[in-house]
C-alpha cells in the first residue's frame, strides 16, 4: 500500500507541483504599462507609465529604465534610492521618479526637455527578490510644440486681429514652413515656405489682409495679423508648423464682433407738412 500511495503521489502531485512552480516562475510579476504609443511635444515633458498592482518593500526593490534600442540606462532605483551616477549621460538631469509614489508600486518615468532623439521604445525592469517583470513604452511621435492663445479673440469689425502662433523651435527658416487655414473649409489664408511669404497661394479672400510680422518669423513667430475684419471673418483658423521631422499646430477662434455705435445729431426741417418741424434721431452701426 505504502508503495501504491508513492506511486499515486509520484505520478499525479508531483508533476502538478511543478507545473505550478513553473507557471509562478515565468509568470513573473505583473507590470502595467500604456494602453498604446505616447504623442508629445518637442521640448515639453512626459511621463512613462510603470506600476505593479502590490507595492514591493524598498529594501526589496530595484527598477531599470532603459532604451530598447541601445539599452541606454534612463534611471536606475536600487537600494532604497535614485541611483543618477548610473543614469546615462544622455538623461542626465531630465530622467526622474515621483519620489513618493515609489513605495506605492508607482515607477513611472517623468521625462523632460523632450529631444527628436527621445523618440523610440523604452523597457522598465521591475526586480523583487523571487521576482522579476517588465513593460515597454513606446513615444512613437514628437510634435513641435505650438503655441497659441489661452480662449477665443473679440474683433472689431472693420479693423485687424493678430492671431498668436509661436514655436520653439530653433530650425533655419529655410527648413521651417508654415500655414494658416480656414478650420471650417481649409482656404489657405497664408503661407510660409522656403524662408519666405507664398503670396501667391493665399485664397483671393485674404489677398493684402492677412500678413505675418516679418522681423518676428525669425525667431519663430508666425502670429498673423489680418486686417479690414469683415462677419464672414469669424471662425476658427488653423496654424500649422513644418519642420524636417516634425510637425506641430495650434488652433485660433475669432468669436464675437464688437460694433462701433456712429450718432447721427439732431436735425429740423422747416415748413413740413404737419406745421411743425420734423427732427431726425437715428443711429447707425459700421465697422
Amino acid at each position: 500500500n505504502e508503495a501504491l500511495n508513492f506511486f499515486v503521489f509520484l505520478v499525479f502531485f508531483v508533476p502538478k507541483y511543478i507545473y505550478y512552480c513553473m507557471f509562478a516562475l515565468l509568470s513573473g510579476l505583473h507590470v502595467v504599462g500604456p494602453s498604446g504609443p505616447l504623442t508629445v511635444e518637442l521640448g515639453g515633458s512626459v511621463m512613462l507609465p510603470c506600476y505593479v498592482e502590490t507595492p514591493i518593500p524598498l529594501e526589496e526593490l530595484e527598477v531599470e529604465w532603459k532604451r530598447a534600442d541601445s539599452e541606454a540606462l534612463v534611471h536606475l532605483f536600487q537600494d532604497g534610492e535614485s541611483r543618477p551616477e548610473a543614469q546615462d549621460q544622455a538623461y542626465s538631469g531630465r530622467a526622474s521618479f515621483f519620489t513618493e509614489e515609489v513605495e506605492r508600486g508607482n515607477f513611472s518615468l517623468l521625462l523632460t526637455n523632450l529631444t527628436t532623439k527621445d523618440a523610440g521604445v523604452y523597457n522598465c525592469f521591475v526586480y523583487s527578490q523571487q521576482e522579476t517583470g517588465q513593460t515597454s513604452v513606446e513615444i512613437k511621435e514628437i510634435r513641435l510644440r505650438v503655441l497659441g492663445p489661452s480662449g477665443p479673440l473679440i474683433a472689431k469689425l472693420g479693423g485687424s486681429v493678430m492671431l498668436p502662433c509661436n514655436t520653439e523651435d530653433t530650425s533655419p527658416l529655410e527648413e521651417l514652413e508654415a500655414e494658416w487655414k480656414r478650420a471650417d473649409s481649409e482656404a489657405l489664408v497664408h503661407l510660409f515656405q522656403d524662408g519666405e511669404s507664398r503670396l501667391d497661394f493665399q485664397d483671393q479672400a485674404y489677398s493684402g489682409r492677412a500678413r505675418f510680422f516679418t522681423e518676428k518669423v525669425q525667431r519663430g513667430n508666425f502670429s498673423l495679423l489680418l486686417t479690414n475684419l469683415t462677419t464672414e471673418d469669424a471662425g476658427t483658423y488653423n496654424c500649422f508648423v513644418y519642420s524636417q521631422q516634425e510637425t506641430g499646430q495650434t488652433s485660433v477662434e475669432i468669436g464675437k464682433w464688437k460694433f462701433t455705435l456712429a450718432l447721427i445729431p439732431q436735425y429740423s426741417i422747416k415748413g413740413s407738412p404737419n406745421g411743425g418741424q420734423s427732427s431726425n434721431n437715428c443711429g447707425n452701426t459700421f465697422g
